[in-house]
């Protein structure tokens, strides 16, 4: 018999890989954009009442709002942010610890 921890890890990589599927789905009609997961489900450490929380990062604002929207009505996220790529680099890389540990956990989705 599997162990809990098997179980669980099997169905964090079911939903990884239905996302992952999904946000092919989108960001193909959104150039240049990416979609990143973030939160307990990117970590490992998710449970039953986690939320699914994404990053749409696109080359401007108006592709990545549209991306967040579109990723939002596909009910791939229940939290999505919509940010640059140079705004994405810049928070991940820069001096807060919240956005530092954000960009260390992150999983890009798509493009994989």
């Amino acid at each position: 018999m599997p162990s809990l921890a098997a179980i669980r890890e099997l169905r964090r990589s079911e939903r990884l890989v239905a996302l992952a599927q999904g946000a092919a789905a989108v960001v193909s009609r959104h150039p240049g954009a990416e979609v990143w997961l973030f939160g307990s489900l990117a970590r490992g450490d998710w449970d039953a009442f986690s939320d699914v929380d994404l990053l749409a990062v696109a080359p401007t604002r108006a592709v990545a709002d549209a991306l967040a929207d579109a990723l939002l009505d596909a009910r791939l996220g229940d939290d999505v942010l919509a940010l640059t790529c140079e705004r994405w680099d810049a928070l991940r890389r820069g001096d807060d610890p919240y956005w530092r540990a954000i960009g260390r956990d992150a999983l890009r989705l798509f493009p994989s």
